[in-house]
């Protein structure tokens, strides 16, 4: 560690050296767009205008973060059209993209793939949600730009701006809950000294269980959360470098429908999860274009503690090295292009007594070139993209099997968008996305703790390969605003873990991973009335349908939802409360009766609906903003529900209950 620490730093001083004058930077201006309705997105080729993009992306500003709770970043995220959560109480979340997640959603942030373990079902996203200043989501196959996994889309999750020249400031924050005890704080500051950057963040998150009307207080339910991060850096003339670093780690209970701890300190069982993380990221203005090349070190440490609270029965240690290097240019013609190479590697150890997935090595690598033109009114985009992943998984005596496999992928697209007349906008894509098999897939043998069952994998999975084709159809008008994504999309090798009917030594159902031909279907369409200015009626509707051919249903598919919102923006005068607004939601799942049925893997959900409530305001004083606040109620009537995503629903635990969030936040 302490070798990759130096390589990437001395990177970074050799990169800054010859910096001579500031200049902007692109995440600076990202949200002057914001104002002007021309949203930059991550493209094919480099930053693009969303109203530009062939498939479907949607952004969630800082603002819309501050004014949604919840116990970790991906929950906080979840109510947007198409996007789903596996949970696991209150601490925990995993991301599902139109009905598929785990290895099938990349996650970015600090400008690398999260490399976290995210195979397992209780597994959660290592970030700190005090951090992210704002989220991308590109839905559809995204295989161009990260290689394998990207086959459901992507989660983009943006750093706070750097500031300019002579500018220093930070902030504080803080939250509390009313159901869980929630209580968090983080507190961030940062500059920009002639150019240098520095910069810095401590959070801190602890809660006690949380409860509901079904089941009172849920046993082992309470987490705590820190997380600590830094930023070192140069803005020069000829581009920029940084140096990112953060730690995040996560204790949270493991729940399982049974004890009486209910405070704030997880008892047995537990785990404890560390994620540390240093990136390198660097950009050199070279001709019409940029060299960009990102290198990033990150470990991930996932501990089980089920007997002991001194000695874990599982655990495991997975060190990945990111690589990215491309080229990203704007001709003088109107081709806008990048071209590059990028990948990982990777080790995982077992470190404990215990055992569910072999040790490994992985290796991969992916050449790629996308390009984007105008012509005329059409907006052509398009890319080819070319990987090779090698993986050796390690023996175990009478456990593991000594298996090497290389995955061979290509992965491409090709899409168009045109304005239709002076209010609609019709986009059109179609992908190619691939995805190898991860090691639990391949090679699980082992009882799975936080998760009620024994895992078997299969060595001869093949990769899976998905043919995707969206459409859509926007409106924007002075009064109303509708946008409509429709997709449907093909994938051979659908790789899912089944009950076999068999049971373990121990008396867990045996699940064992399997694959077929699979077909999914769906989209959203989301519309925003706004009568007068500070008035808006806006309602969301999605939904997937997704089955294997000739056979069921398949597992883990999020029900229909359809989420409307009331919303009056009181004060955007600039006067003492500013931006100040209240709202009323209601957030409508319903009954999910295509499930997965076979060997009793999964079960029909029934429908619930949430009733929730916001309000916010500014205090604008002196002509800057003082201090924020924030009330934010979900589930006001108090509804017991279980989510057909919950992994808590098979053991007869439902979802929080009532909640009121109080946030803070105070700039200086």
């Amino acid at each position: 560690m302490k070798k990759i620490f130096f390589v990437l730093s001395l990177l970074q001083v050799c990169l800054a050296a010859t910096a001579q004058e500031t200049v902007p930077d692109s995440t600076d201006v990202f949200y002057k767009h914001l104002q002007l309705n021309e949203i930059v997105v991550t493209g094919l080729a480099g930053d693009s205008k969303m109203k530009e993009m062939p498939a479907p992306v949607s952004v969630i500003r800082p603002a819309d973060l501050n004014a949604r709770a919840g116990g970790n970043i991906i929950h906080a995220i979840a109510a947007e059209p198409g996007i789903s959560e596996i949970t696991t109480g209150g601490g925990i979340s995993k991301p599902v993209i139109r009905g598929m997640g785990y290895n099938r959603v990349i996650v970015v942030n600090d400008g690398i793939r999260q490399e976290g373990q995210q195979w397992g079902d209780e597994h959660g996203i290592e970030i700190d949600g005090a951090g992210v200043h704002s989220v991308e989501i590109l839905k559809g196959p995204a295989s161009l730009m990260y290689g394998s996994d990207a086959l459901a889309g992507i989660l983009i999750f943006h750093p706070e701006p750097v500031r300019g020249p002579g500018e220093f400031g930070g902030s504080f924050s803080s939250e509390y809950q009313t159901n869980s005890g929630l209580l968090a704080y983080s507190l961030a500051a940062d500059g920009n000294i002639g150019g240098w950057l520095v910069g810095g963040r401590f959070s801190d998150k602890y809660a006690h269980a949380y409860k509901n009307a079904l089941n009172g207080p849920v046993a082992n339910s309470g987490y705590r959360e820190r997380a600590a991060s830094g930023l070192l850096g140069r803005n020069g003339s000829w581009g920029y470098s940084r140096l990112r670093f953060s730690y995040f780690h996560l204790t949270p209970g493991m729940i399982e429908g049974e004890g009486d701890n209910f405070g704030y300190t997880p008892a047995l069982p537990f785990q404890q999860v560390r994620h540390f993380k240093v990136v390198s990221d660097n950009t050199i203005h070279m001709g019409p274009g940029n060299l960009k090349f990102i290198l990033g070190w990150q470990q991930n440490r996932r501990q089980e503690y089920e007997e002991s609270d001194q000695e874990p029965g599982l655990d495991f240690r997975l060190n990945t090295v990111n690589y990215d290097l491309r080229y990203q240019a704007t001709f003088g013609n109107g081709w806008k292009t990048a071209f590059g190479l990028a990948g990982m590697g990777q080790v995982s150890d077992n470190l404990g007594d215990e055992y569910l997935i072999p040790a490994y090595n992985l290796f991969d690598a992916g050449l790629f070139a996308t390009a984007t033109k105008a012509l005329g009114q059409w907006t052509l985009s398009g890319g080819l993209r070319v990987d090779v992943r090698w993986l050796h998984s390690k023996a175990l005596p009478e456990r593991f099997e000594d298996f090497s496999r290389r995955f061979p992928g290509v992965s491409a697209s090709l899409g168009a968008v045109r304005p239709l007349g002076e209010h609609f906008t019709f986009r059109a894509n179609v992908a190619r996305g691939f995805r190898a098999p991860n090691l639990a897939e391949l090679g699980s043998n082992g009882e799975h703790e936080g998760t009620f069952r024994f895992e078997l994998g299969n060595k001869d999975l093949k990769p899976e390969y998905s043919l995707q084709g969206d459409l859509g159809l926007d409106f924007v008008s002075k009064y109303v605003s509708v946008q409509s994504a429709l997709f449907i999309s093909r994938v051979d090798n659908y790789i899912f873990a089944a009950r076999n009917g068999q049971v373990s030594e121990e008396g867990l159902p045996v699940y064992a991973f399997r694959s077929g031909l699979a077909h999914l279907g769906g989209g959203e369409v989301g519309i925003d009335v706004h009568p007068i200015h500070s008035l808006h009626l806006s309602s969301a509707f999605s939904c997937v349908y997704a089955r294997e051919k000739g056979g069921d249903d398949l597992p883990l598919i999020p029900a229909p939802r359809l989420f409307s919102e009331v919303k009056w923006e009181i004060t955007h005068d600039g006067q003492l409360f500013n931006n100040a607004f209240v709202s009323l939601n209601v957030d409508w799942n319903m009954a999910q009766n295509h499930f997965y049925a076979a060997g009793g893997t999964e079960t029909a959900t029934p429908a619930y609906w949430l009733l929730g409530a916001s309000a916010g305001t500014d205090l604008f004083i002196k002509g800057k903003t003082r201090l924020s606040l924030y009330i934010i109620a979900s589930n006001l009537a108090d509804k017991a529900y279980m989510p057909h995503l919950s992994r808590l629903k098979y053991i007869g635990i439902a979802n929080m209950g009532r909640n009121v969030s109080f946030k803070i936040v105070v700039p200086f």
